[in-house]
């Protein structure tokens, strides 16, 4: 179907294709740079990643350095319409010099920031909690011994003044996300005493105001993990409750929560009470796996949830996987076309007559209109957007996808 059939098929649901699309520009999208190399970074002790993390696979093109890190992100950003962020984890320094986490500095990190200047995008930033022999026992800022906490709240010290110089170089707030593994193997007989330890390490932590227009904290709890099954010392109900009461971002990840659970749920809820909200998109499997999104019921959900409720003004979407068993840069690539492709339907929803049918209880035109909307065209809607762009849709950017991947190959 046409662009313009598409558009008048929408039309006679009272929907414009033209405003979705033109709001659709608007919603970056922060891609995590751990899944162009497995979770390694560049130090200088850069090894496997730890903390409960791990990704599998070995499939060819990993990226070894900074730079090729960066050309594979230039080639995701080229076939994903839209303008978008970069995802930057403290262990991805780019510098020949050798510091430990409590050491770390702007200028280790001066590279991506004249990167994200040329290509015009802004950057987030995150504090690396693990794969260091200070969180060999899963324990960092809730950890019993006063110096390996004192060690990380420094390294948070500094990620907080290092992604507030991000922001003012760039002239847009980075988020800061706090995300720590510790946890419990085994069933812990005090958790009190632990989640007393967390508290007070991030106080101390976040303790410098940062201006909010240059750095954004955010707090992001877990469930479960390798190495933390039986207990997570910062749990969802920690770090909601922190977040209230300290004013941060409350990020939400997808895949740090029982597998019953449903993140769209959750965000009208947390939204009464928290002014913006962080997303990790991603998709779990039977355990914290973070798979590469797709286009599924979760997903649509999520996205529903967010244009309905009026929350994108106020949920800063970031993306969370990491799958060595596929082309790393098509994973990129096919995980942020599906966040963009579910946000682009919730925006093409008649979301008015929805509404009105719920408010008068008549949750048989709910029903009836939330199906019939499945066989409307949004593929040619999602395809006019592509083209705007100039970007590649199906066999295209298959051969776009495989062409990349086989320039990478050689890399061991």
């Amino acid at each position: 179907m046409s662009y313009d059939s598409a558009k008048a098929a929408f039309a006679d649901w009272g929907v414009d294709t033209e405003a979705a699309l033109e709001r659709l520009k608007t919603l970056p999208i922060s891609m995590h740079c751990w899944q162009g190399d497995d979770v390694v970074g560049f130090e200088e002790t850069s090894g496997a990643s730890g903390g409960g993390i791990q990704a599998t696979g070995n499939h060819p093109g990993r990226a070894r350095t900074p730079d090729e890190l960066r050309a594979d992100l230039d080639f995701a950003y080229s076939m994903i319409p839209g303008k978008h962020r970069l995802n930057l984890h403290a262990m991805y320094l780019d510098t020949e010099a050798t510091p430990d986490r409590d050491e770390i500095e702007f200028q280790h990190f001066a590279p991506w920031v004249d990167w994200a200047k040329d290509q015009g995008i802004g950057l987030d930033f995150n504090p690396t909690f693990f794969a260091h022999p200070k969180a060999d026992d899963n324990l960092t800022l809730s950890h019993p011994d006063r110096g390996i906490r004192d060690f990380w709240v420094e390294h948070g010290r500094r990620s907080r003044d290092i992604a507030a110089k991000m922001g003012a170089a760039l002239d847009s707030p980075c988020v800061n996300n706090i995300w720590v593994p510790d946890g419990y193997k085994d069933t812990p007989i005090d958790r009190m005493s632990a989640r007393a330890r967390l508290e007070a390490s991030l106080d101390a932590m976040l303790a410098n105001p940062q201006d909010k227009a240059q750095m954004l904290d955010a707090v992001e709890s877990k469930l479960f993990g390798i190495g933390v099954e039986a207990c997570t010392v910062g749990s969802h109900e920690f770090y909601m409750g922190y977040a209230i009461r300290k004013g941060t971002l409350l990020c939400l990840d997808m895949g740090h929560f029982h597998p019953t659970e449903n993140i769209a749920d959750k965000l009208s809820s947390v939204a009464l009470s928290l002014d913006e909200i962080l997303l990790h998109v991603s998709r779990p499997m039977r355990w914290d796996s973070d798979h590469v999104i797709l286009l599924n019921d979760d997903i649509l959900q999520m996205a529903q949830e967010l244009v309905s409720a009026e929350l994108l003004g106020r949920t800063r979407i970031g993306l969370d996987f990491f799958d060595a068993t596929i082309s790393r840069t098509a994973a990129w690539v096919i995980g942020t076309r599906n966040m963009q492709k579910a946000l682009l339907r919730a925006l093409l929803l008649p979301l008015e007559q929805l509404k009105s049918a719920e408010d008068n209880l008549d949750f048989t035109t709910r029903l009836a209109v939330t199906e019939e909307i499945k066989d409307m065209p949004f593929g040619a809607v999602w395809e006019e957007f592509s083209a705007r762009a100039g970007v590649p849709n199906g066999q295209a950017l298959i051969k776009e996808l495989d062409r990349y991947q086989s320039s990478v190959a050689g890399r061991n």
